[in-house]
């Protein structure tokens, strides 16, 4: 890792660090040359708000263990791509704030290669959701097209159908690579770092919060050229996606549902919206393909 990598990997790992002032420290200063000076100190009290944050940001940055946990990533098989690299996904940096540093466990090049479709939907899902992606992805595998997202139900779903017809697919998860939650998609997101490729934008010993999982969102949107919700309620959380690609132009696709299940009303009312109404894998390929 280079010196400029290091330090704002070790930035990012700071208490308290939010984009916008790690964007106002590169700003003043743009190869963080001045970063373990006295510099840093006369710049950081503009940007807190409280005593508090700035202590902890400045302990922080003056950490050894900090910096001996980054050095120890690589050897975890872990690695970091800074949005200065070539490896950082192109379609996430046209998105707003983009994540600083992707920590990430696989195959790195799969953000930039193929045509990348986040699909998303319910938590519990039916039989009929599980049937519709079993109807479209080998078409879709077939074409090269990368499943991009990793939670329960439809989501996990997609990944195994994807894996099962020898596709490739990215999994994006709130918190850090050291904890992957839910529990019960720790085995298959640990094959996926094998094989696949696991990303957050967390450092990799990061907690999951409740938070990050809106945030987490718009990075499966971000680095994907659609987004396809297979179904959803109403008032889903699989929507924020759908609302993401919106705001970055990018296509949302959706599956139409029974009318009386309220696993199909968020994705009927998404069709109502403008959502491309999917029947089958060509609808979407049509988008991508011509």
């Amino acid at each position: 890792m280079n010196e400029f990598n290091m330090r704002l990997t070790h930035l990012h790992h700071c208490r308290g660090m939010s984009w916008k002032m790690i964007y106002y420290i590169l700003k003043k200063d743009p190869q963080l040359k001045c970063m373990y000076n006295d510099s840093t100190r006369r710049i950081m009290p503009r940007i807190f708000t409280t005593q508090d944050c700035l202590s902890n940001v400045l302990q922080d940055l003056h950490s050894d263990q900090i910096q001996e946990q980054i050095r120890q990533y690589s050897p975890n098989g872990i690695r970091i791509i800074t949005m200065f690299d070539e490896e950082y996904p192109r379609l996430l940096k046209e998105t707003y704030q983009p994540p600083w540093v992707i920590y990430a466990r696989g195959d790195i090049g799969l953000l930039n290669s193929g045509t990348r479709l986040a699909v998303v939907g319910s938590r519990q899902a039916t039989e009929y959701g599980e049937k519709a992606i079993q109807y479209m992805f080998p078409k879709l595998i077939e074409k090269g097209v990368i499943i991009v997202r990793l939670a329960a139900g439809i989501d996990a779903i997609a990944h195994k159908e994807a894996i099962k017809n020898k596709g490739k697919t990215i999994g994006v998860i709130a918190g850090g690579l050291f904890h992957i939650y839910p529990q019960a998609n720790q085995k298959i997101a640990y094959e996926m770092m094998k094989n696949q490729l696991v990303i957050s934008e967390y450092p990799p010993d990061t907690r999951p919060s409740r938070w990050q999982f809106p945030m987490r969102n718009r990075i499966i949107s971000g680095i994907s050229r659609g987004t396809l919700i297979i179904q959803a309620k109403s008032k889903s959380g699989s929507l924020i996606t759908a609302n993401y690609a919106v705001q970055e132009g990018r296509d949302v696709f959706a599956v139409p549902g029974n009318i009386f299940s309220p696993f199909s009303g968020g994705t009927n009312e998404l069709i109502q919206q403008g959502a491309k109404l999917v029947k089958s894998a060509e609808d979407i390929l049509e988008e991508f393909l011509y």
